[in-house]
């Protein structure tokens, strides 16, 4: 079986690989953004404003349905999350980690706040 931490570590370390890409991604997108003012410089103005303005819709599109997606998802399972709330002899403000499980549990629903008035 597992030892539950080390799949947290794990889980953990391959969500860290995969942000690691994307900031890779995105500064490879932002050397390109960058040279498409050749285009303006060579007397094409319209064509470096169409490439940037393409561009930019399609990935705030993307990050928004991203984004919005994890809300719904994570929206979908604050029940089930808010009942790992640690409790001991029926009374949680007892419970060792009772203080922490909330702090992460608030910090998840502020995310989801400040993503639902971003996207929505």
């Amino acid at each position: 079986m597992d030892n539950p931490p080390d799949d947290a570590r794990e889980a953990r370390a391959r969500l860290l690989r995969h942000l690691t890409e994307l900031h890779r991604l995105h500064l490879a997108l932002l050397s390109d953004m960058r040279g498409l003012k050749r285009f303006t410089t060579a007397g094409r103005p319209l064509v470096e404003t169409e490439l940037v303005s393409e561009t930019l819709e399609q990935y705030m599109s993307a990050s928004d349905a991203f984004l919005e997606n994890m809300r719904g998802r994570m929206e979908a399972r604050l029940a089930l999350l808010r009942r790992g709330e640690p409790v001991v002899d029926g009374r949680a403000e007892d419970a060792p980690g009772h203080g922490g499980f909330w702090l992460l549990f608030s910090r998840l629903c502020a995310l989801l706040r400040r993503i639902e008035r971003k996207v929505g």
